[in-house]
């Protein structure tokens, strides 16, 4: 707990110093907020987007993630506070094949119909698939974070129904 409350006050501390307030009222009447983020580094072709994609699904957080033509990952995140900032932690520690990763992010309005988080044209090197998917989860209506390994287990339901022909064929028990 001890953690998790230095986590939020780490966030908040960066929140104040950007000058803006995140928290905004959905239209569910809970408190939401986002951010936007930037990483750069070694984060292309290395599980950089599935990784994001897999905090979003543990932490039940709505946005999106895509490469940029400049080499980096561009993210948005949305929803509890606390959530965001476990979750911009784990980005800030990168994917074991990822270096010199560097975040940055700023406060972003939240949209109170947004439901879901995207990765956007999704590929896998160590898969070998080429063809772009987006990858769609759907926020849990109860909201509550889940374990890594039920993240792993709705990540691997998600390439199960979004993948086609060859490429539903090359997902193996690999781990990303």
């Amino acid at each position: 707990m001890r953690t998790a409350n230095y986590r939020v006050a780490l966030l908040l501390a960066a929140v104040l110093a950007s000058g803006s307030a995140l928290p905004i009222a959905s239209a569910a009447g809970s408190e939401s907020q986002a951010i936007s983020g930037i990483v750069s580094g070694n984060v292309q072709k290395v599980g950089f987007r599935a990784m994001i994609l897999k905090q979003a699904i543990e932490y039940n957080l709505a946005g999106s993630a895509q490469n940029t033509k400049e080499g980096t990952v561009q993210f948005t995140l949305q929803g509890d506070e606390n959530r965001i900032g476990q979750a911009v932690m784990a980005i800030r520690n990168g994917t074991k094949r990822s270096s010199d990763v560097n975040v940055s992010t700023s406060p972003a309005k939240a949209d109170p119909n947004l439901d879901k988080f995207t990765v956007i044209a999704w590929t896998s090197v160590s898969r070998n698939i080429t063809h772009p998917y987006d990858l769609v989860f759907h926020l849990r209506t109860n909201g509550e974070p889940i374990s890594k390994k039920e993240a792993k287990e709705v990540w691997h339901e998600i390439l199960r129904s979004t993948l086609k022909g060859e490429d539903l064929n090359k997902l193996g028990d690999e781990d990303d």
